[in-house]
Protein backbone atom coordinates (compact mmCIF):
# COMPACT_ATOMS: atom_id res chain seq x y z
CA UNK A 1 0.00 0.00 0.00
CA UNK A 2 1.25 3.32 -0.95
CA UNK A 3 2.18 5.51 1.71
CA UNK A 4 0.42 8.84 2.18
CA UNK A 5 1.52 12.06 3.70
CA UNK A 6 0.39 11.63 7.51
CA UNK A 7 2.49 8.04 7.45
CA UNK A 8 5.93 9.87 6.25
CA UNK A 9 7.64 11.27 9.33
CA UNK A 10 9.51 14.61 8.89
CA UNK A 11 6.55 15.82 6.29
CA UNK A 12 3.90 18.83 7.79
CA UNK A 13 1.30 16.14 6.65
CA UNK A 14 2.78 13.52 9.55
CA UNK A 15 2.71 16.54 11.93
CA UNK A 16 -1.14 17.33 11.25
CA UNK A 17 -2.10 14.21 11.67
CA UNK A 18 -0.34 13.38 14.83
CA UNK A 19 -1.29 16.71 16.46
CA UNK A 20 -4.59 17.14 15.72
CA UNK A 21 -4.99 13.54 17.23
CA UNK A 22 -3.53 14.55 20.89
CA UNK A 23 -4.41 18.34 20.81
CA UNK A 24 -7.15 21.34 18.95
CA UNK A 25 -4.61 21.68 16.40
CA UNK A 26 -5.01 25.43 14.20
CA UNK A 27 -3.71 25.19 11.20
CA UNK A 28 -3.02 28.92 9.70
CA UNK A 29 -2.47 29.10 6.04
CA UNK A 30 -0.99 32.56 4.47
CA UNK A 31 -3.49 35.26 2.74
CA UNK A 32 -2.17 34.25 -0.97
CA UNK A 33 -0.38 30.98 -0.83
CA UNK A 34 -2.23 27.81 0.52
CA UNK A 35 0.79 25.88 0.76
CA UNK A 36 2.70 27.78 3.66
CA UNK A 37 0.77 26.58 6.51
CA UNK A 38 1.65 26.51 10.11
CA UNK A 39 0.13 24.72 13.13
CA UNK A 40 -1.09 26.62 16.86
CA UNK A 41 -2.08 24.84 19.85
CA UNK A 42 -3.85 26.61 21.95
CA UNK A 43 -2.98 23.50 24.89
CA UNK A 44 0.49 24.56 24.52
CA UNK A 45 0.36 28.20 25.15
CA UNK A 46 -0.96 29.06 21.10
CA UNK A 47 2.55 27.91 20.75
CA UNK A 48 3.86 27.39 16.92
CA UNK A 49 4.36 24.13 16.76
CA UNK A 50 5.69 23.76 12.67
CA UNK A 51 5.17 25.16 9.59
CA UNK A 52 5.91 24.50 5.78
CA UNK A 53 6.76 26.26 2.82
CA UNK A 54 5.24 22.78 0.60
CA UNK A 55 1.92 21.96 1.60
CA UNK A 56 1.17 18.65 3.87
CA UNK A 57 3.78 16.88 1.35
CA UNK A 58 6.51 19.37 2.48
CA UNK A 59 9.50 19.43 5.26
CA UNK A 60 7.99 20.04 8.49
CA UNK A 61 10.20 22.71 10.34
CA UNK A 62 9.99 22.40 13.60
CA UNK A 63 11.20 19.90 16.61
CA UNK A 64 8.55 17.97 18.50
CA UNK A 65 8.65 15.96 21.31
CA UNK A 66 6.11 13.26 19.81
CA UNK A 67 6.91 10.76 22.54
CA UNK A 68 6.05 13.26 25.56
CA UNK A 69 2.43 14.60 23.57
CA UNK A 70 1.50 10.93 22.97
CA UNK A 71 2.14 9.98 26.81
CA UNK A 72 -0.31 12.24 27.59
CA UNK A 73 1.77 12.82 30.94
CA UNK A 74 2.64 16.15 32.57
CA UNK A 75 6.07 15.60 33.61
CA UNK A 76 8.11 17.80 36.78
CA UNK A 77 10.25 20.96 35.76
CA UNK A 78 8.81 21.25 32.05
CA UNK A 79 7.19 20.01 29.77
CA UNK A 80 8.78 20.38 26.74
CA UNK A 81 6.88 19.57 23.89
CA UNK A 82 8.72 21.33 21.40
CA UNK A 83 7.45 23.73 18.82
CA UNK A 84 8.93 26.20 16.77
CA UNK A 85 7.94 29.77 18.12
CA UNK A 86 6.48 29.22 22.08
CA UNK A 87 5.73 32.57 24.60
CA UNK A 88 7.84 32.45 27.36
CA UNK A 89 8.59 34.85 30.57
CA UNK A 90 12.23 36.16 31.82
CA UNK A 91 14.19 36.31 33.66
CA UNK A 92 15.25 32.71 34.34
CA UNK A 93 18.12 32.96 36.61
CA UNK A 94 18.53 35.56 39.21
CA UNK A 95 16.78 36.97 42.30
CA UNK A 96 13.85 38.14 39.68
CA UNK A 97 13.40 34.83 38.85
CA UNK A 98 9.96 33.39 38.25
CA UNK A 99 11.71 29.70 37.71
CA UNK A 100 12.87 29.27 41.31
CA UNK A 101 11.38 30.07 45.02
CA UNK A 102 12.36 32.53 47.17
CA UNK A 103 15.33 31.25 49.03
CA UNK A 104 16.26 27.87 46.92
CA UNK A 105 19.56 27.29 45.47
CA UNK A 106 19.61 27.75 41.68
CA UNK A 107 20.00 24.15 40.83
CA UNK A 108 17.61 21.73 38.59
CA UNK A 109 16.24 19.70 41.44
CA UNK A 110 14.54 23.61 42.49
CA UNK A 111 13.48 24.82 39.01
CA UNK A 112 9.87 25.28 37.68
CA UNK A 113 8.85 26.45 34.81
CA UNK A 114 5.68 28.75 35.83
CA UNK A 115 2.73 27.14 34.77
CA UNK A 116 1.18 29.70 32.60
CA UNK A 117 4.16 28.91 30.43
CA UNK A 118 4.03 25.32 30.04
CA UNK A 119 0.35 23.41 31.05
CA UNK A 120 -2.04 26.33 30.81
CA UNK A 121 -4.22 26.25 27.79
CA UNK A 122 -5.03 29.80 26.11
CA UNK A 123 -8.58 30.60 24.39
CA UNK A 124 -8.50 32.03 21.48
CA UNK A 125 -10.24 35.38 20.80
CA UNK A 126 -9.58 36.06 17.58
CA UNK A 127 -9.58 33.77 14.83
CA UNK A 128 -9.60 33.38 10.94
CA UNK A 129 -7.96 31.41 8.42
CA UNK A 130 -4.78 33.43 8.38
CA UNK A 131 -4.10 34.39 11.91
CA UNK A 132 -5.30 33.48 15.65
CA UNK A 133 -5.58 35.85 19.07
CA UNK A 134 -4.79 34.55 22.08
CA UNK A 135 -5.69 36.01 25.55
CA UNK A 136 -4.79 34.75 29.58
CA UNK A 137 -4.58 36.75 32.81
CA UNK A 138 -1.77 35.26 35.34
CA UNK A 139 -0.61 36.09 39.15
CA UNK A 140 3.55 35.04 39.27
CA UNK A 141 5.79 35.93 42.15
CA UNK A 142 9.48 36.19 41.85
CA UNK A 143 12.41 34.85 43.76
CA UNK A 144 12.37 38.05 45.51
CA UNK A 145 8.39 38.10 46.62
CA UNK A 146 7.35 40.32 44.26
CA UNK A 147 4.13 39.33 42.72
CA UNK A 148 3.26 40.52 39.41
CA UNK A 149 -0.57 40.07 38.23
CA UNK A 150 -0.99 40.53 34.06
CA UNK A 151 -2.51 39.99 31.27
CA UNK A 152 -0.95 37.94 28.49
CA UNK A 153 -2.15 38.87 24.85
CA UNK A 154 -0.14 36.82 21.99
CA UNK A 155 -1.82 36.77 18.13
CA UNK A 156 -0.17 35.09 15.23
CA UNK A 157 -0.25 36.33 11.70
CA UNK A 158 0.65 34.34 8.37
CA UNK A 159 2.45 36.92 6.05
CA UNK A 160 2.03 36.99 2.61
CA UNK A 161 4.63 37.18 -0.37
CA UNK A 162 4.57 41.50 -0.62
CA UNK A 163 5.32 41.05 3.09
CA UNK A 164 8.07 38.83 3.55
CA UNK A 165 9.81 40.99 0.96
CA UNK A 166 9.09 43.71 2.77
CA UNK A 167 10.06 42.88 5.64
CA UNK A 168 13.25 41.48 5.03
CA UNK A 169 13.71 44.42 2.18
CA UNK A 170 14.67 41.56 -0.41
CA UNK A 171 13.42 42.24 -4.47
CA UNK A 172 12.67 38.93 -5.52
CA UNK A 173 11.03 35.15 -4.14
CA UNK A 174 11.88 33.66 -7.79
CA UNK A 175 13.35 30.33 -7.71
CA UNK A 176 12.13 29.32 -3.77
CA UNK A 177 9.22 28.52 -1.80
CA UNK A 178 9.24 30.44 1.78
CA UNK A 179 6.61 30.15 4.31
CA UNK A 180 6.54 33.14 7.26
CA UNK A 181 4.66 34.69 10.21
CA UNK A 182 4.64 37.30 12.79
CA UNK A 183 3.90 36.79 16.73
CA UNK A 184 2.79 39.94 18.13
CA UNK A 185 3.49 39.24 21.92
CA UNK A 186 2.09 42.00 25.17
CA UNK A 187 2.12 41.33 28.65
CA UNK A 188 -0.26 44.20 30.45
CA UNK A 189 0.34 44.93 34.15
CA UNK A 190 -2.77 44.95 36.13
CA UNK A 191 -1.30 45.92 39.27
CA UNK A 192 1.00 47.80 41.48
CA UNK A 193 3.78 49.91 39.10
CA UNK A 194 6.75 47.69 38.44
CA UNK A 195 9.74 49.12 40.02
CA UNK A 196 13.54 47.92 38.55
CA UNK A 197 14.71 47.06 42.29
CA UNK A 198 11.93 44.77 43.06
CA UNK A 199 11.75 42.86 39.81
CA UNK A 200 10.30 43.36 36.36
CA UNK A 201 9.06 40.38 33.95
CA UNK A 202 10.40 40.24 29.85
CA UNK A 203 8.70 38.22 27.37
CA UNK A 204 11.29 35.25 25.41
CA UNK A 205 10.29 33.88 22.45
CA UNK A 206 12.07 30.79 21.75
CA UNK A 207 11.93 28.46 18.80
CA UNK A 208 13.04 24.79 18.54
CA UNK A 209 13.92 23.30 15.00
CA UNK A 210 15.47 19.78 13.73
CA UNK A 211 19.19 19.56 13.09
CA UNK A 212 21.13 17.66 10.96
CA UNK A 213 25.12 17.19 10.27
CA UNK A 214 25.20 20.61 8.13
CA UNK A 215 23.02 22.79 10.21
CA UNK A 216 24.97 26.37 10.97
CA UNK A 217 23.34 29.18 12.97
CA UNK A 218 24.22 32.42 11.74
CA UNK A 219 24.36 35.47 14.65
CA UNK A 220 25.13 38.47 12.97
CA UNK A 221 26.42 41.50 15.20
CA UNK A 222 26.65 45.10 15.10
CA UNK A 223 30.43 47.08 16.31
CA UNK A 224 28.27 49.99 16.24
CA UNK A 225 27.89 50.14 19.83
CA UNK A 226 30.77 47.98 20.66
CA UNK A 227 34.32 47.34 18.48
CA UNK A 228 34.05 43.44 19.57
CA UNK A 229 31.24 41.71 19.75
CA UNK A 230 29.15 41.09 23.58
CA UNK A 231 29.31 37.60 23.25
CA UNK A 232 28.41 35.18 26.10
CA UNK A 233 29.85 31.87 24.75
CA UNK A 234 30.53 29.71 28.51
CA UNK A 235 26.90 28.65 29.39
CA UNK A 236 27.16 25.76 29.58
CA UNK A 237 31.66 25.43 29.80
CA UNK A 238 33.43 26.83 27.21
CA UNK A 239 32.33 25.98 23.95
CA UNK A 240 35.26 23.96 21.42
CA UNK A 241 36.99 26.22 18.46
CA UNK A 242 35.66 23.48 16.08
CA UNK A 243 32.17 24.43 16.86
CA UNK A 244 31.99 28.24 16.79
CA UNK A 245 33.33 30.50 15.19
CA UNK A 246 33.39 34.53 15.32
CA UNK A 247 34.68 36.14 12.35
CA UNK A 248 33.64 40.21 11.23
CA UNK A 249 30.06 40.23 11.45
CA UNK A 250 28.95 37.13 12.46
CA UNK A 251 29.07 34.20 15.02
CA UNK A 252 28.52 30.84 13.90
CA UNK A 253 27.71 27.95 15.99
CA UNK A 254 27.09 24.29 14.39
CA UNK A 255 22.95 23.11 15.09
CA UNK A 256 23.37 19.66 14.68
CA UNK A 257 22.20 18.52 17.91
CA UNK A 258 25.16 16.58 19.09
CA UNK A 259 26.62 18.93 21.70
CA UNK A 260 25.24 20.92 24.34
CA UNK A 261 26.41 24.81 23.37
CA UNK A 262 24.84 27.97 23.97
CA UNK A 263 25.23 31.63 23.16
CA UNK A 264 24.25 34.85 23.94
CA UNK A 265 24.62 38.69 22.61
CA UNK A 266 23.71 41.90 24.37
CA UNK A 267 21.53 44.01 23.34
CA UNK A 268 24.34 46.51 22.44
CA UNK A 269 26.35 44.07 19.72
CA UNK A 270 23.09 42.21 18.12
CA UNK A 271 20.98 42.73 15.43
CA UNK A 272 17.82 42.24 14.96
CA UNK A 273 17.78 39.14 12.52
CA UNK A 274 19.45 35.77 13.11
CA UNK A 275 19.12 32.74 11.68
CA UNK A 276 20.37 29.03 10.40
CA UNK A 277 21.18 27.49 7.28
CA UNK A 278 20.58 23.80 6.48
CA UNK A 279 22.71 22.50 3.92
CA UNK A 280 21.65 18.97 4.04
CA UNK A 281 17.80 20.08 3.00
CA UNK A 282 18.40 23.69 1.77
CA UNK A 283 16.58 25.20 4.71
CA UNK A 284 17.23 29.13 5.13
CA UNK A 285 15.31 29.83 8.22
CA UNK A 286 15.58 33.27 9.36
CA UNK A 287 14.19 35.25 12.79
CA UNK A 288 13.18 39.36 12.98
CA UNK A 289 12.66 40.74 16.41
CA UNK A 290 12.05 44.01 18.12
CA UNK A 291 15.83 45.19 19.35
CA UNK A 292 16.01 48.16 21.36
CA UNK A 293 20.09 48.56 21.71
CA UNK A 294 20.02 51.24 24.43
CA UNK A 295 17.51 49.74 27.05
CA UNK A 296 17.92 46.78 29.40
CA UNK A 297 17.61 43.50 29.17
CA UNK A 298 16.83 40.85 32.09
CA UNK A 299 19.62 38.64 32.75
CA UNK A 300 18.78 35.01 32.94
CA UNK A 301 21.59 32.90 34.78
CA UNK A 302 21.35 30.53 37.09
CA UNK A 303 22.93 33.19 40.11
CA UNK A 304 22.48 36.42 41.95
CA UNK A 305 23.08 39.06 39.45
CA UNK A 306 25.47 42.12 40.34
CA UNK A 307 23.31 44.23 37.61
CA UNK A 308 20.22 41.90 36.81
CA UNK A 309 19.80 44.58 33.51
CA UNK A 310 22.44 43.23 31.91
CA UNK A 311 21.43 40.62 29.84
CA UNK A 312 21.15 38.84 26.06
CA UNK A 313 18.82 40.25 23.71
CA UNK A 314 19.56 36.96 21.40
CA UNK A 315 20.47 33.53 22.42
CA UNK A 316 21.20 30.28 20.51
CA UNK A 317 21.17 26.56 21.84
CA UNK A 318 22.22 23.50 20.34
CA UNK A 319 21.25 20.41 21.93
CA UNK A 320 23.41 17.62 23.16
CA UNK A 321 23.71 14.83 25.49
CA UNK A 322 23.71 15.61 29.71
CA UNK A 323 26.78 14.21 31.50
CA UNK A 324 24.20 11.34 32.67
CA UNK A 325 23.95 10.84 28.66
CA UNK A 326 20.48 10.95 28.26
CA UNK A 327 19.41 13.61 25.94
CA UNK A 328 15.99 15.61 25.37
CA UNK A 329 15.98 16.41 21.70
CA UNK A 330 18.31 16.32 19.75
CA UNK A 331 16.89 20.14 18.28
CA UNK A 332 18.12 23.16 18.25
CA UNK A 333 16.87 26.79 19.35
CA UNK A 334 16.96 30.56 18.17
CA UNK A 335 15.53 32.88 21.02
CA UNK A 336 14.79 36.56 21.23
CA UNK A 337 14.13 38.98 24.19
CA UNK A 338 12.20 41.62 25.17
CA UNK A 339 13.61 45.10 26.53
CA UNK A 340 12.66 45.36 30.56
CA UNK A 341 10.42 48.18 30.97
CA UNK A 342 8.77 49.51 34.56
CA UNK A 343 5.73 49.08 33.72
CA UNK A 344 2.81 51.28 35.28
CA UNK A 345 -0.43 49.88 36.23
CA UNK A 346 -2.25 49.32 32.93
CA UNK A 347 0.63 49.80 30.98
CA UNK A 348 2.27 47.03 28.03
CA UNK A 349 5.29 45.77 26.62
CA UNK A 350 5.07 44.21 23.59
CA UNK A 351 7.75 41.82 21.74
CA UNK A 352 7.02 40.73 17.96
CA UNK A 353 9.16 38.59 15.97
CA UNK A 354 9.20 37.06 12.61
CA UNK A 355 9.78 33.57 11.53
CA UNK A 356 11.27 33.58 7.71
CA UNK A 357 11.70 29.57 6.13
CA UNK A 358 12.69 29.23 2.58
CA UNK A 359 13.70 26.37 0.25
CA UNK A 360 14.87 26.30 -3.33
CA UNK A 361 17.87 27.17 -5.19
CA UNK A 362 21.44 27.72 -3.97
CA UNK A 363 21.60 31.38 -5.79
CA UNK A 364 18.17 32.66 -4.67
CA UNK A 365 18.75 31.90 -0.66
CA UNK A 366 22.28 33.38 -1.21
CA UNK A 367 20.83 36.29 -1.83
CA UNK A 368 18.74 36.48 1.07
CA UNK A 369 20.79 35.21 3.69
CA UNK A 370 23.85 37.93 2.04
CA UNK A 371 20.72 41.06 2.22
CA UNK A 372 19.05 39.91 5.22
CA UNK A 373 22.05 38.37 7.85
CA UNK A 374 25.51 40.05 5.68
CA UNK A 375 27.04 36.27 4.52
CA UNK A 376 26.67 34.67 1.75
CA UNK A 377 25.71 30.58 1.66
CA UNK A 378 29.53 29.81 0.48
CA UNK A 379 30.84 31.89 4.20
CA UNK A 380 28.70 29.73 6.14
CA UNK A 381 30.09 26.40 4.44
CA UNK A 382 33.54 27.34 4.61
CA UNK A 383 33.41 28.93 8.58
CA UNK A 384 34.33 25.65 10.13
CA UNK A 385 37.15 25.09 7.34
Amino acid sequence: MEKTNSDTKGTFGYDVAFLKKHNNALVLHAPDNADAQAIIIPEYQGRVMTSTASGSKGNSYGWINYDLIESGVNQPHINAFGGEERFWLSPEGGQFSVYFKKGQTFDFANWQTPAIIDTVTYQAVESDRSSVGFRVNAIIENYSGTVFVVEINRKISMLDKASIMSELDIVSLEGCKAVAYESINSLTNKDADWKAETGMLGIWLLGMFQPTEKTVIIAPFSTHHSKQPLLTDDYFGKIPADRIVVKDSAVYLKADGKFRSKIGIAPQSARNVAGSYDAEKGILTIIQYNLKPEEKYLKSTWEIHEDPYDGDAFNAYNDGKLADGTQMGPFYELESNSLAKALRKGEKLTHRQRTYHFEGSKETLGAISLRVLGVSLDDIATAFK
